[in-house]
């Protein structure tokens, strides 16, 4: 059925153009930008809760204010509005909104049908002209099943057939007609980019690449040809014009532009530029900690840097050197050995990539099921490290798996991802600890406006698809 919220409340997300960030250069110009409106909400004070911050803090006794869409205040006996919504969490627990930085809703949505793949560009070994957003089906199901499990933001890649993929995109996870009603105001993109078996078994059998080695001459010559690209479209010094008597004040001596653009522009070479400027986070696909190594020399080779490792079930094997770098490792809690390059993957992997110090360990799902239990995911990392014998893991760190760093990995934390004040009022109310298999989110806000209550029917959102269908008993 359709939810009043969807009724009354969807087209506040359908507003005007957002005011996105001001791009550094032509490369990241956004023609197709972000229409996310926050829903109004009146304040709310979440009262007498256990509060884990996303920044190492956990409160006991705690309250959270929320007014004009942002975190107001954190702390114990704070005041409120009189016209404030009062929420007894006595009992409760609130948490940061949890973000999946890996996830292909609306690119792979349900139901999981042909006319449904969207998410790989299968034509080239190097796509880097595409962008997942154009392939976004915001009415896909997941998205509502996600919000469910606490899910308030999440980066929508493309798949990992290529070793360039194509740019992936951050979305806020509300109602929408389009994804622009989704997308994260002022969010970079993300470049997806894909090693190991995945590009030589796609193309092994047509033009390539059909080896490891082939996949790095792959990235390098695609590097290659951005590099000279941005050479191409580089500023050129303005020369002051010599002016002779007889010539006029204006007009003649307009600065010609015509040989200024390096010629025709490239959709894909756009995007390896905004790459190695920094302006477009680079997101790898990698299981193996020798291939890891490699693209860490690739990076440095070509001047850009990596955000974060995707699926890294060796990345406990160079966690010293992903948090020497500031690389994130986005990893699964215990998926491993369903193919050779998984083999050696372990249940403890992101327990030693969070050790040393300035790591940046992340869970993530890359499955339309393991998003719905995110914290049911770091609860078994929790569990494993205890088994093996390592120091506990209290819920205060494992909570920023789930929303500081991963804020952090998608250019967002400035934003979201931590309950201080001034940041985005996406906030999780759960029945009780997060980490406990009986765990559930009982109330999911973003920006503040109460958008799923598990126990109000009218704040549960239906996709348009859904409607008309019946439940499966």
């Amino acid at each position: 059925m359709r939810t009043t919220l969807l009724a009354g409340l969807v087209l506040a997300l359908l507003g005007d153009a957002a005011s996105a960030a001001t791009p550094t250069s032509r490369f990241t110009q956004d023609p197709y930008p972000s229409t996310y409106r926050a829903i109004a909400a009146g304040p709310v004070l979440l009262t007498n809760a256990t509060v884990l911050t996303g920044a190492g803090e956990r409160l006991d006794g705690a309250d959270v204010l929320l007014a004009d869409g942002k975190i107001a205040a954190v702390g114990v006996g704070l005041s409120a509005p009189a016209d404030a919504a009062r929420v007894d969490a006595t009992g409760k627990w609130v948490t940061p909104g949890l973000i999946d930085v890996h996830s292909h809703l609306g690119v792979y949505p349900s139901p999981g049908v042909k006319a449904h793949s969207d998410g790989n560009e299968m034509t080239a070994p190097v796509t880097a002209n595409v962008w997942a957003e154009h392939s976004v089906w915001a009415q896909d199901p997941g998205f509502h099943a996600a919000l469910a499990g606490g899910i308030t933001s999440l980066q929508i890649l493309p798949g990992s057939a290529n070793l360039v993929g194509g740019r992936g995109v951050t979305l806020k996870n509300v109602p929408s007609t389009s994804y622009q009603g989704m997308k994260f105001p002022g969010a970079p993109w993300g470049l997806k980019m894909a090693c190991g078996e995945n590009p030589k078994r796609v193309y092994g059998g047509k033009a390539g690449p059909a080896t490891r080695m082939g996949n790095v001459a792959g990235y390098r010559a695609a590097f290659i040809d951005a590099s000279e690209y941005l050479k191409k479209n580089a500023p050129k010094p303005q020369q002051p014009k010599k002016k002779r008597w007889w010539e006029r004040a204006s007009g003649d001596d307009k600065a010609d532009s015509s040989g200024d653009s390096g010629g025709k522009r490239d959709l894909k070479l756009d995007t390896l530029a905004g790459a190695i400027n920094g302006e477009i986070l680079v997101h790898i696909h990698c299981y193996r900690a020798d291939e890891m190594a490699t693209m860490l020399d690739l990076a440095k080779e070509f001047g850009f840097k990596v955000a974060a490792f995707h699926h890294g079930v060796e990345a406990y094997k160079l966690a010293d050197r992903l948090a020497q770098e500031n690389v994130c490792g986005a990893l699964w809690a215990d998926w491993w050995g369903f193919k050779m390059e998984a083999f050696d993957g372990i249940q403890e992997n992101i327990a030693l990539v969070d050790r040393p110090a300035n790591s940046c360990a992340i869970v993530h799902s890359d499955s339309s099921e393991g998003i719905q239990r995110l914290n049911q995911e770091a609860a078994k990392v929790m569990a494993n490290a205890r088994r093996a014998g390592m120091a506990e893991i209290p819920p205060e760190r494992a909570i920023r798996w789930l929303t500081g760093n991963a804020a952090k990995a998608l250019g967002i934390a400035g934003e979201t991802g931590t309950l201080e004040a001034g940041k985005m009022a996406d906030v999780v109310v759960w029945n009780q600890n997060p980490f406990s298999v009986y765990a559930k989110a009982e109330q999911v806000y973003i920006d503040g406006a109460r958008i799923y209550d598990r126990n109000d029917r009218g704040r549960q959102p239906v996709s348009d698809f859904m409607l008309g269908q019946e439940a499966m008993p």
